[in-house]
Parts: structure tokens; C-alpha cells; sequence
């Protein structure tokens, strides 16, 4: 393999945005790029292929590390990471704050409740929600069918790459876990839009120990997405086993053509969350206003990235009781829940959308201002773009049935009030296609261990081997 370099040296006033290589820290200022969403200048190192692959002629650093090691350790890296002098989360919070949508104090916020995912009980149960029994993840676990053939099965180490999404900060120290977990060999492909999160946790964790199995077991770099002259060496079945991709439309097209034999994917696609309040909210002003505040709640979550924050809401309601509804909705909406302080406006072209909408008087009514602190949106059919930035676009329907003509494979998560109308709607909501229902403002973590789109995730993760050793006796 070789190795890639940028003719373009960085200027003194580009950040830096360092790889973590087996435990190493590589800098340098070689490549030039452009964050994808405000077009911000970073540099990296120029890019080492034959460091960034683990060789199948060697175990995995971690295979032989027992399970309650690597979750003793996780727990002790999070506990450095919880330090508000840790000087590499603090640089990162400055550097994010460049490239990010999202304001200051959501990119603080996440990164510090990043290391609730650290926890001993959490991680425990994570593993045993994902595993019918976790000793596989430690060795060979003896089995004996009807007919008497004796096996051994284990939870095999893999080889991954995860391309990480950019909107959310803390899935970088989410999937370092969860690699370590089934003890993989990964490599981590940072986003433009949040080239530094994942290095910063894996230098704080190489601080813990540095010679640590983890740590050996970890990288993380950048690379622009599409680039042939690093995805076509890397993406192959001699070097890894899956690949784990969050990411929009294109990020997973692009790395569907390398997808073949001895190569999966694991993916963790675009998807849309949506609202669902019945009639029931307009019972009295007191019921309308904690149903538009559970909404809020919803919308609101990272500023409406992340793909869990509700879109779309449903209503069964009459225009004029929308309305209503609308109006207390973008109030609530508006209110700075998480501490995010003053956001980012709104990009001219969506902007433009809401502006529209305003003057077709007889079709919509939108409520707030669209400064990108919140707006509601009144329809009678879904709008055509995508909302964004603490926008909702709540829709009239006749029945909550109805809505579920909007419900596809996309739908990711679903929040419905009142909450006793979740039994009638969920088995109708899975044959639509939807993957998680929940109640109406609890949108944001779900439970511990949980399937994550319609999947357990560390259980596809593992290289799933069988040892048969004959007939018993």
C-alpha cells in the first residue's frame, strides 16, 4: 500500500486535526480540507495505509482480554473523560464549535453526557440485551444438539470500519465501546463535520494506559468520503470483515459498491423520527400545553440532527384546532431547553421554504419566526423538504391510522400522546416499517441495550464461528 500526501501545506491558521493510530497520535498539517457544512478549513496527516491494517496472521489485541477488563477500563477512561480539565475535550469543544451546525453549549452538552455510555451497569447490560450469553465473547462455549453433536461456538473478534456520522458527537464514544466490547479491531472514519471527537476520546483513553488492548486495538482518522485512492485498499475482505456506516443517502451509496463476499455492511441508514398526538390533547388547555411541550422536547433534541428528533407531527385535530396547537408548539419550541444558547440562523434556502409558506394562507399557517429558534408549520399534506434547525411541520389527520400512509422503513423513532395509545398503534407502526415507539418527550436515550434500527447491533457486529467436534460419547 501506499502512502498519500497533500502538495497543499496547512496555514498557521487552520486547526489541526490529528489521527490516533494502535494507540499513536500522528500529527501533522499535510492534507487540507473543508468541513461539509460551513466550509472551514482543517488539516491532517497525510495518510499511512499499511498502519491502519491489522494483519489476519495475528489475533486481535483484545481477544484474550476478559469482558469485565475492558469494562472496568471503558468505566475508568469515562471517568477521565468527565474531567473538565481534560485538555483534549476542551480543545475539541473549540475546534467543533468552527465546523458544527450546531451551537457551543449543544457540542459541550453532548460531549460531556457522552460518558453516561461509559457506565460499569450500563455496558453490562448492553452486552447482555445483545448476547443470549456474554461467555461467548470470552471463549469457546461448549453446545450439544438433539442428536448428540457437541460444538463450540464463540463471539469471534472482528475487524471493523465504522464510518461515523457528523452530527453527533457522542456516537464516537459510543462505538469505541461498543468495538471494545466485542474486543474488534477498528478503524474509526471521522466526518468533516466532527473531524477531532473521536481522537480526543481515544487520547484520553491512551492517557489511562497506553499499552492497553483497547487502546492498541483503535484508529481513527479522516479521509473525504468517496476518495477511491483510500477506500478501494481498505475496503476489502483481507482487511476487515464489516463495515459499520452512519451517515446520509450518499455516504451509504458510496460504500454500497464495496460491500461483497467476506465484506458486510452494517448499516445505520438516514432515517426521519416522527410525532403522533390524538385528540385527546385538546381535552382542556392544560392537556394542549403538555402535549406541545413533550413535542418541543422532541423537536428540540441536538437541534434537530440527529435522526431520533422528531420531523413530522401527526394530529388528529381540524385546521382551526392545529392551529392552536401550532401556536403553543412554536413557543414551546423556541424555549432553550438544553442550554444550547443563541443558534445558528437558518441556511438561506430553507429560510426561503418557511418564508413561502407563510403567504399560502389557505394550505398553511406557520407559526414563530424562522431565525432558526423554532417554527411550527400547519398542513394538510407532509411539506416537500426536509425540517431542520427546530422546525415542525405538524399535519392534520382525521385518525392516527391515517398517518400511518407517511410511516416507512425510514422512520426510526416515534413519540405518541396520549401514551396509552401506543398498544393500538405499534404492531401497525412495525408492519409500516417504523423501528421504535415511545412516549411523546422521551424521544432522546433509549433504553439500555435496546435494538437500534430494528437490529442488535454488537450481536451483528462479532464474526459468529462454530467449532463441531462430532458426536457426544
Amino acid at each position: 500500500m501506499t502512502i498519500l500526501a497533500d502538495t497543499q501545506s496547512a496555514s498557521s491558521g487552520v486547526d489541526s486535526a490529528p489521527f490516533f493510530i494502535r494507540g499513536k497520535v500522528v500529527e501533522g498539517l499535510d492534507q487540507v480540507h473543508r468541513s461539509r457544512d460551513l466550509g472551514v478549513e482543517f488539516a491532517t496527516p497525510k495518510i499511512d495505509l499499511d498502519s491502519l491494517v491489522h494483519p489476519r496472521t495475528e489475533l486481535p489485541p483484545l481477544l484474550n482480554t476478559p469482558l469485565s477488563e475492558i469494562i472496568d477500563f471503558l468505566y475508568e477512561a469515562g471517568q477521565k473523560l468527565a474531567d473538565p480539565n481534560n485538555a483534549h475535550v476542551q480543545a475539541t469543544i473549540d475546534r467543533m464549535a468552527k465546523v458544527s451546525l450546531q451551537p457551543r453549549k449543544s457540542i459541550e452538552y453532548q460531549m460531556q453526557s457522552s460518558v453516561e455510555y461509559l457506565d460499569r451497569k450500563s455496558l453490562w447490560e448492553l452486552v447482555e440485551q445483545n448476547f443470549p450469553n456474554p461467555k461467548a465473547l470470552d471463549g469457546w462455549v461448549p453446545h450439544t444438539d438433539h442428536q448428540g453433536r457437541r460444538s463450540f461456538i464463540r463471539a469471534f473478534a472482528p475487524r471493523l470500519v465504522h464510518v461515523l456520522p457528523g452530527n453527533a458527537p457522542s456516537q464516537g464514544i459510543r462505538s469505541i465501546a461498543q468495538s471494545a466490547l466485542v474486543k474488534s479491531v477498528s478503524l474509526f472514519k471521522m466526518a468533516s463535520a466532527d473531524p477531532f471527537s473521536t481522537v480526543a476520546f481515544l487520547r484520553t483513553m491512551a492517557e489511562v494506559d497506553p499499552d492497553h488492548p483497547v487502546v492498541r486495538s483503535m484508529s481513527a482518522i479522516y479521509w473525504r468520503g468517496g476518495e477511491e485512492s483510500v477506500e478501494r485498499v481498505l475496503y476489502r475482505p483481507q482487511y476487515f470483515d464489516k463495515l459499520v456506516a452512519w451517515g446520509g443517502g450518499d455516504a451509504i451509496n458510496n460504500v454500497m459498491k464495496y460491500i461483497g463476499p467476506g465484506f458486510q455492511l452494517v448499516s445505520f441508514d438516514p432515517k426521519t423520527s416522527i410525532s403522533m398526538v390524538g385528540k385527546e390533547a385538546f381535552a382542556s388547555d392544560e392537556t394542549l400545553s403538555e402535549a406541545a411541550a413533550l413535542n418541543a422536547f422532541d423537536v428540540s433534541i441536538g437541534g434537530q440532527e440527529p435522526c431520533v428528533s422528531s420531523r413530522f407531527t401527526f394530529i388528529e385535530a381540524t385546521p382551526e384546532q392545529a392551529d392552536r396547537y401550532c401556536q403553543a408548539l412554536a413557543e414551546q419550541i423556541r424555549i432553550d431547553r438544553f442550554g444550547e444558547g443563541t443558534p445558528r440562523p437558518l441556511d438561506s434556502e430553507l429560510k426561503e421554504q418557511i418564508d413561502v409558506l407563510r403567504m399560502m394562507d389557505d394550505d398553511y399557517a406557520v407559526f414563530g419566526a424562522s431565525d432558526g429558534r423554532g417554527v411550527a408549520i400547519r398542513s394538510e399534506e407532509p411539506v416537500d423538504f426536509h425540517p431542520l434547525r427546530k422546525t415542525s411541520n405538524v399535519v392534520c389527520v382525521p385518525s392516527l391510522m391515517d398517518a400511518l400512509k407517511h410511516v416507512n422503513v425510514a422512520t426510526q423513532t416515534v413519540g405518541v400522546y396520549p401514551f396509552e395509545r401506543m398498544a393500538e398503534l405499534r404492531d401497525h407502526l412495525a408492519s409500516a416499517g417504523a423501528q421504535r415507539v415511545v412516549r411523546l418527550g422521551e424521544a432522546g436515550p433509549s433504553a439500555i441495550g435496546n435494538p437500534h434500527d430494528a437490529m442488535y447491533p454488537l450481536h451483528r457486529f462479532v464474526h459468529w464461528m462454530a467449532n463441531e467436534d462430532g458426536v457426544e460419547g
